[in-house]
């Protein structure tokens, strides 16, 4: 698991398929659920009529740090939910990545925004760990 600039990534050893089904499942278990799921892959294909790999645009949410957040800073819905990326690698396999909630909260300059941010990350850093 490495750290881009914004977010935490992983490559799984599953096909992207499974990853849809592996990675709902490791976040139920940090307490996140999934909101929303975009479709990339079909929106592009839909709208502008190209082929892409896999691509798919989760929504997680934790209610009780969604509650926590919003009561310390409404502008924290600007950052809500925390968006998983799951697509197909070049090899076949699915890559993951998650939002970084350290990295993009900074941006509103709370300072008891930064821990609650610090806890998400290790709730995200552990879903990846576990998949």
């Amino acid at each position: 698991m490495s750290t881009p600039a914004f977010g935490l990534q992983k490559k799984l050893e599953l096909d992207f398929d499974a990853a849809l089904t592996a990675v709902p499942e490791a976040l139920s278990g940090e307490g996140f659920g999934v909101l929303t799921e975009i479709d990339v892959r079909a929106t592009l294909e839909k709208k502008l009529g190209v082929s892409t790999r896999p691509y798919r645009i989760l929504g997680a949410c934790n209610p009780p740090f969604a509650h926590r957040a919003l009561g310390i800073d409404l502008r924290a819905g600007l950052l809500m939910p925390c968006n998983v990326v799951v697509y197909e690698a070049d090899d076949g396999r699915a890559m993951v990545h998650a939002i970084d909630p350290t990295q993009s909260v900074g941006s509103l300059g709370n300072a008891e925004l930064t821990g609650l941010a610090q806890e998400l990350r290790e709730k995200l850093e552990r879903v990846l760990a576990k998949l």
